[in-house]
Parts: C-alpha cells; structure tokens; sequence
C-alpha cells in the first residue's frame, strides 16, 4: 500500500476567483488529496473574515466539476511550511501569473526550503485566461460599481457586493 501524496494549495482567497478555482482544479489532478489552506493573514487586511473565506472556498470546490481527488478546506494561522508538514503534505502549490509573482514566490520558496527542505513547492502557471485576475482588482472593479461575473462564481459575485454594498 502505496502512502497517500498529499498537496497543499495555500491562500488568502479574499476573495476566491475563478483564476483560483482552475489552479485547484489543475492541482488535484496532481496528488491523491489536496488540502486548500486559508490563511488568517491579518497584515493584509482582508475584507472578508477567515470563516466567511473558508466557506466561500468550500462552497465554491463542492461545485467543481472534474476534480482530480478529494479536496478538503481547512484555515490555517501558522507557518506556512508547519501547515504543511502539519497536514502531512510533499508539496506545496504556488500559482504564477507574473514575473512579479515569480520573483516573490522564488524567495519565499527559498526560505520554506531551509525550514523543511522535505516539502517541495510546485509551480502551476495561470492559464492565459487568467493571468490578469487577482482578488484585489474584483475588490476594487466591484466597489466602484464595475461587473465582476467573469471573475468570480456568483455565489462570490453576491457577497462581495453586499460586503460592498453595491447591487447589480
């Protein structure tokens, strides 16, 4: 009996879209479990608390099609790397979209390398589709009024808009 390869696809998902939601998808193709980590993250000042963002990720995954494993939530306020090594994770997922991505997800990587040099760290690359899609521009297109529905599930679309206090 073979051991389980576990993944771990981390975030601050506040909120999550659908660039997050394909690289998860692409992600449980690649291990037998997949644990997405909500970080608490509270330096960046998230809009959405952390529960409310597990439960718009848990919700979110339960309607994806053509998931490659079990994929389980779970929030975490911790090391990243403890996490991990905590969920009994070979890896850790990073999503690229950028050559400014790159450059902070290579020092990151370095530093999680020397404090568990067992968990590796797999870049996946956003589709050309959405490369451009991060949570902070839905944030700002949504509170000044702008359409977010190619961007976000409508579940999201809804309560970032309220959260807003914007209507479409």
């Amino acid at each position: 009996m073979s051991i389980p390869r576990i993944g771990v696809y981390p975030g601050t998902f506040d909120p999550v879209t659908k660039g997050h939601l394909q690289l998860i998808q692409r992600a449980s193709k690649l291990v037998d479990r997949l644990i997405v980590g909500v970080a608490g993250n509270a330096r960046k000042g998230p809009l959405f608390s952390r529960d409310e963002r597990v439960a718009m990720v848990a919700e979110d995954i339960a309607n994806l099609p053509e998931k490659g494993c079990p994929i389980d939530v779970q929030p975490f306020d911790s090391l990243l790397v403890r996490f991990a090594r905590d969920m009994k994770a070979a890896c850790i997922f990073r999503g690229l979209r950028a050559i400014s991505d790159f450059e902070y997800e290579f020092q990151m990587t370095g530093m999680n390398a020397k404090l568990d040099p067992g968990i590796e760290t797999v870049f996946l690359m956003a589709s050309d589709k959405w490369q451009f899609v991060s949570a902070s521009f839905v944030k700002e297109i949504c509170a000044l009024g702008g359409d977010i529905t190619a961007f976000v599930t409508p579940q999201v679309a809804q309560k970032l808009q309220k959260k807003l206090g914007q209507t479409q």
